[in-house]
């Protein structure tokens, strides 16, 4: 009888010790390929980038639940000039495109499906097209971050664009109007 609890507790703590990815999303600009891990409150965040891959890790939330999300690239990067930055609601990641002007059609090395990420449509941009006079903003950012020193992105808070938004709890919110 105590073997079967010893496994019970053993398969409890492996079970304790499993790491679950991060929902993420993700765009391609001309010359570097964006990623953002929505997990709010994130603590130990680790973002291990080499030439094709990336190995991102942390504890998200007040339950701090073990994330890993591990992917061979689709393209390689330089990964010396690639920057993250971790906000309250997620950390964002700027990888720079070894070649600069190749379009990605995929995040990933392999076609399958990749279940928890999906393409940012909301920032997504087919540049391919456009001249070089009509730099988006995004692409200027692109270049900002190329002139930017340290491992750090600016504080992308604020403004009107899109986060990995959390619905808040029924009746918390306020209405604007009495």
């Amino acid at each position: 009888m105590e073997t079967c609890c010893f496994e019970v507790n053993a398969d409890l703590t492996a079970l304790a010790n499993l790491k679950q990815p991060a929902t993420a999303k993700w765009y391609d600009r001309r010359d570097s390929v964006f990623i953002e891990f929505c997990v709010e409150d994130s603590k130990e965040v680790q973002v291990k980038l080499e030439q094709s891959s990336l190995n991102f890790s942390c504890l998200g939330g007040t339950e701090k639940v073990k994330h890993q999300n591990v992917l061979d690239l689709f393209g390689d990067i330089d990964h010396k000039e690639s920057k993250h930055r971790r906000t309250d609601r997620s950390v964002l990641c700027c990888l720079k495109k070894a070649e600069a002007g190749k379009s990605w059609p995929r995040l990933s090395k392999d076609k399958a499906k990749v279940t928890w990420l999906s393409v940012d449509f909301n920032n997504w941009k087919d540049w391919e097209d456009d001249s070089d006079e009509d730099l988006s903003s995004f692409d200027k950012f692109s270049e900002m971050m190329n002139t930017m020193g340290g491992d750090a992105l600016p504080d992308l808070d604020g403004g009107d664009e899109e986060h990995c938004a959390v619905t808040p709890p029924l009746g918390s919110v306020e209405w604007p109007w009495p």
